[in-house]
């Protein structure tokens, strides 16, 4: 196969999940909506965690929280646990990696705050740490996942929201977490400043 048509492959495989997605995952990223909104109208916030591209995706939210999505508005309370080095670095070599983003939400979340939790397989250990430091917090979860949800889709509780990508190739999950993330973005914006 030739670069053309591998490239031409890939495309397709990422429109052919996004097509499922669109079915599948519609109505748990109309309930995240919700969740979101409802912490935004009572003055919490939104803390947002993940590893590698994860990670980008969790700054990649916040960012367009904090600055702006498609429209001027105000901006919209919102972190990423994965920005702050000095942090992050500190409680790693303390406590251990898995304890990089529960530290900092038994340090910065409250009961009403909400955590995005992004993993592609569902089973990073830091990840399942910061949703189980969330509900020591009382906050809600949303859980961006993927294949079969992994240990992360076991902790959630009534409250809390999983959007499992219907994908086993990380790629094709990393590929819609973004879309569900501008998804989110654009229908907060919409409700808020339509």
């Amino acid at each position: 196969m030739n670069h053309s048509d591998a490239i031409h492959h890939l495309f397709e495989d990422s429109i052919r999940t996004k097509q499922i997605a669109s079915i599948e995952l519609a109505e748990p990223i109309s309930q995240a909506t919700n969740l979101v909104l409802d912490a935004l109208k009572y003055g919490h916030k939104i803390l947002s965690c993940g590893n590698g591209g994860s990670a980008a995706d969790a700054q990649h939210f916040a960012a367009e929280m904090v600055c702006r999505f498609e429209r001027e508005r105000p901006g919209m309370p919102a972190l990423a646990l994965t920005t702050d080095t000095s942090a992050i670095t500190a409680i790693a070599n303390d406590y251990g990696y898995d304890k990089v983003f529960a530290k900092q939400i038994n340090s910065l979340g409250v009961e009403g705050d909400v955590l995005l939790a992004i993993s592609t397989s569902g089973n990073s250990t830091s990840i399942v740490e910061a949703i189980k430091a969330a509900q020591e917090k009382k906050m809600h979860t949303i859980a961006l996942t993927g294949r079969n949800g992994g240990d992360m889709a076991k902790l959630l509780g009534i409250n809390d929201i999983e959007i499992r990508v219907p994908s086993e190739s990380t790629a094709r999950i990393q590929e819609v977490h973004l879309l569900t993330i501008h998804c989110l973005c654009h229908q907060i914006d919409e409700t808020l400043f339509g």
